[in-house]
């Protein structure tokens, strides 16, 4: 009987240390920004946080998370977190510590591709509403209505009278979501010249990560101020007492996820959430019954 308490143990230590591998795989995977960056004579300089307290941190916010995914399932609460900022800013990997021990059924991501043709001729705002959340769900838009205002803008995939057509109608929008019962936080991701600079030219020589350095990318970079100016107007117009706009800055990366987590567990007022005990029902035994062996040709080759 000991020995099998000690088994399980063991397993539930090596299942746990299992859940933390992850957030090490996405660790290790930055720290190769470092060394790529050296490997191409680039100059670095890593004045990053403590690890050891970025990862104590993260695992309590996290845990602070799973929390309020409990009150919003409980009081059926429906809240919506618009990612917004530069290429390349961390919207991605803060959206991806956010999500990462909730359960996807409550928190999703809507990261939608560019309008097609049918959806060129709708009411702008229309594709937007179908990924709004139910009671007892969360949305994170992983950019949202505000590409109007950006990559729109600049790239003249809009006109004059669109765009103006769109700062006349976000407020009203903004505000029928939340009179609605939708709570509605808005993040602008903050990067600075040089620093978007460097992430770029990493992607440029990461296999792994050439695939985020699309040509609208590439031209964001040559068009940096064209976009200052795009993302000033856009907080002027549209930074409403109903729905503000949050700025994270964003060149330490690890900062801005904590600095991120921390302020969007502070905007939703929370509390822990009672539950019932769990109990592991005993499984029932049938003499008769027999488990049929795997087919070789079925099973995945065990490489590793």
């Amino acid at each position: 009987m000991s020995q099998s308490l000690s088994e399980n143990a063991r397993r539930l230590y090596a299942e746990i240390m299992d859940s933390f591998d992850e957030e090490l795989e996405m660790e290790i995977d930055d720290e190769r920004y470092q060394a790529l960056l050296t490997e191409a004579s680039q100059t670095v300089h890593d004045e990053g946080m403590d690890r050891r307290l970025y990862f104590r941190e993260l695992l309590r916010l996290q845990g602070e998370l799973v929390k309020l995914q409990d009150w919003v399932v409980a009081k059926k609460l429906k809240v919506v977190v618009i990612f917004e900022g530069r290429d390349a800013a961390g919207k991605g990997g803060a959206i991806k510590r956010i999500t990462q021990r909730l359960n996807p059924r409550v928190c999703r991501v809507a990261a939608l591709p560019a309008p097609n043709d049918r959806e060129r001729t709708q009411w702008y705002f229309q594709r937007y509403v179908s990924h709004l959340p139910a009671g007892g769900e969360i949305v994170l838009f992983d950019r949202s209505w505000y590409n109007r205002a950006g990559v729109e803008r600049v790239m003249g995939f809009c006109t004059d009278e669109e765009y103006e057509a769109f700062f006349r109608d976000v407020g009203e929008f903004e505000k029928m979501l939340i009179r609605s019962g939708i709570i509605l936080i808005k993040y602008w991701f903050s990067i600075s010249d040089e620093e978007q600079h460097r992430r770029f030219m990493m992607r440029m020589i990461d296999p792994l990560k050439q695939w985020k350095l699309s040509p609208m990318d590439l031209e964001s970079r040559r068009r940096w101020e064209d976009y200052t100016k795009a993302k000033e107007i856009m907080m002027a117009r549209s930074h409403i007492p109903e729905a503000p706009w949050w700025v994270v800055e964003g060149d330490d990366k690890k900062r801005a996820r904590l600095n991120c987590i921390s302020h969007l567990l502070s905007q939703i007022p929370y509390k822990d959430i009672e539950h019932d005990e769990v109990e592991l029902p005993e499984r029932i035994h049938h003499p008769d019954y027999k488990r049929l062996p795997t087919p070789d040709e079925m099973l995945v080759p065990a490489i590793y």
